[in-house]
């Protein structure tokens, strides 16, 4: 994780934001959990039990700091807003399965993307986001497991 940490202090930097404490902390804490969306209000209630003077405001101007650096991804539905730490520099464009179950994020590489244009002659796509949701293999194994207990 420190290397990932180092690697994520570097865009910081490339992007020109300063590494504060606080930017470390916010950061560590999505490294840690990286694997999952998490409700940006619980990063918030993290946040500001680890840093108690620091504002919501500062908070979500963070967030919002580190998706446009594009080490952050976010998940918004209605009023609510989900965030999780971009892992893999290397394929910045890529899709999600998440677990319905545990909630357990799987990053996809390949992209259908060509799939969708073929059926839309004449038509300039100029973004997208694709997202599966079921239930992952540990979470069917778990379920398995205790129905034949």
């Amino acid at each position: 994780m420190q290397q990932q940490l180092e690697q994520a202090l570097t865009v910081l930097k490339q992007n020109h934001l300063k590494v504060t404490k606080q930017r470390k902390a916010l950061l560590s804490y999505l490294l840690a959990n990286q694997d999952h969306y998490h409700d940006v209000t619980l990063v918030d209630d993290y946040m500001r039990q680890q840093f108690p003077g620091m504002s919501h405001n500062t908070i979500y101007r963070n967030i919002k700091e580190f998706e446009q650096a594009g080490m952050v991804e976010q998940q918004v539905q209605g009023d609510h807003a989900r965030v999780k730490y971009q892992c893999d520099f290397s394929h910045l464009h890529h899709h999600h399965f998440i677990c319905q179950r545990c909630g357990k994020v799987t990053e996809l590489k390949d992209c259908p993307i060509d799939i969708f244009a073929a059926q839309l002659p004449g038509c300039q796509i100029v973004g997208h986001r694709i997202e599966l949701y079921g239930v992952c293999a540990e979470c069917q194994l778990a379920a398995a497991e205790s129905n034949t207990h």
